[in-house]
């Protein structure tokens, strides 16, 4: 299958259609994609949170650009024919920057893109402080996509922060009124219940995404406990920086102490297997092809 953008929102949407939870791996840079795409994951997710703490080592506190988010989605679409879902936060400006998000992420080759609706600078769904602009302005935005997106396609998911920033009402007015102006799916961050959950899903028809973030604020759900209750994507997006986080730091305090990982080996993935997870043998394969090449010359 050619890998275009219009080819792979479309690919998302087909898998909706088997009515079964469709688990995103969340993504951040190219070793992670790799990791993700060989694991057998349908779609990919790669949020703010993650690309802020391993390109800038600081928190999902508004610090990421549009530019910088667009640089890590080339990144790593290109290093996978899957669809990937990109965060936009909120879109980095008014209707106009969110036009620019768009063509920046169709021309990285994403499927599409997160769009919420928080007062900038954000800051992750599970943190506190949050604030949300008024509805009218979130819901132009989510219009300025659907426009822009045009023939070449885009996948929309609409995320409001109400619920934290407002209430639980008003976060299903905005997901209601996203869903009639053409957002693929709908994303309510943060309901901190399954009874939450299930009022969710019961007002809002359609594909919806849940968030499961360990240690965040809402109960965390196996993907078949949540298609039950009836969400249709979910998404894991920091399970694998936070594994990263804590490996890193189990093996620096062994190197801090032991100066040497002799006696840990099996902490770390042989050097063969890492070498053959990011391709070296097809490089070495390259390299011959034309070295070849210039021999004969």
């Amino acid at each position: 299958m050619s890998r275009t953008a219009s080819t792979l929102a479309e690919r998302v949407r087909r898998l909706l259609q088997e009515d079964r939870p469709i688990v995103m791996g969340g993504v951040y840079d190219g070793l992670s994609t790799r990791l993700a795409d060989e694991a057998g994951f349908e779609v990919l997710f790669m949020g703010g949170f993650s690309v802020a703490a391993t390109h800038l080592g600081e928190p999902d506190f508004g610090l990421l650009t549009q530019t910088e988010m667009a640089d890590a989605a080339r990144r790593v679409c290109r290093l996978t024919d899957l669809p990937v879902l990109v965060d936009a936060d909120t879109g980095y400006g008014n209707a106009l920057n969110v036009a620019r998000t768009v063509e920046l992420y169709q021309g990285a080759g994403a499927a599409g893109l997160f769009l919420e609706d928080q007062v900038w600078p954000k800051r992750c769904g599970h943190m506190r402080g949050k604030r949300v602009v008024e509805r009218d302005e979130w819901l132009a935005k989510l219009r300025a996509v659907v426009e822009t997106r045009g023939a070449r396609d885009f996948f929309l998911v609409a995320r409001t922060d109400a619920r934290a920033a407002v209430d639980l009402d008003e976060a299903i007015a905005r997901g209601q009124a996203a869903r009639d102006l053409g957002a693929d799916a709908i994303f309510i961050e943060a309901p901190e219940s399954i009874a939450e959950l299930e009022r969710i899903a019961r007002a809002i028809p359609g594909p919806k995404v849940a968030n499961m973030v360990e240690h965040g604020k809402t109960p965390l759900l196996a993907p078949d406990e949540l298609h039950d209750l009836g969400f249709d994507m979910i998404v894991t997006p920091v399970a694998g920086v936070l594994a990263t986080a804590k490996a890193l730091a189990d093996t620096y305090a062994v190197l801090r102490e032991y100066g040497t990982m002799r006696g840990d080996l099996e902490k770390l993935m042989p050097f063969d297997d890492f070498n053959e997870l990011v391709g070296l043998e097809e490089k070495y394969e390259f390299e011959r092809r034309f070295a070849a090449s210039e021999e004969e010359e």
